[in-house]
């Protein structure tokens, strides 16, 4: 039951991310990042929306299970986007209001998904 609750969180999450950026891509990058973006930008971050409104879509448990390849993809995706983040934040100068708020968020759902690998996704 944790497990599964935790990877519909995380796929919820990446879903709606999806979909923000599908939908209003310079919204979520001054959020985010604190800054413009050009036609080129644009067109790459609704093409990052359709691959998180995927990876969203494909990793929501079935049949009231997650799947193991489905915990595993979302812990890579949420310990890279913290890394990530933290770099644009730290090294890359970008100063978004929501840019901590989501590396947080991103480092805190790869350890809970790092500890359900680590117990054997017991409980799913």
């Amino acid at each position: 039951m944790i497990t599964r609750t935790l990877v519909r969180l995380s796929a919820a999450i990446e879903a709606a991310t999806g979909v923000a950026l599908i939908v209003a891509p310079y919204f979520v990058a001054r959020l985010l990042l604190g800054a413009e973006l050009s036609g080129s930008g644009i067109a790459v971050a609704r093409v990052a929306g359709i691959g998180l409104l995927s990876l969203g879509l494909a990793c929501w448990p079935t049949a009231g299970n997650a799947t193991p390849s489905a915990v595993r993809a979302l812990f890579a995706y949420n310990l890279l986007a913290a890394l990530y983040l933290g770099y644009l934040r730290v090294g890359g100068g970008f100063v978004g209001v929501l840019l901590w708020p989501a590396c947080l968020l991103h480092a805190l759902l790869a350890l809970l998904l790092a500890w359900r690998i680590l117990r054997g996704l017991a409980e799913s």
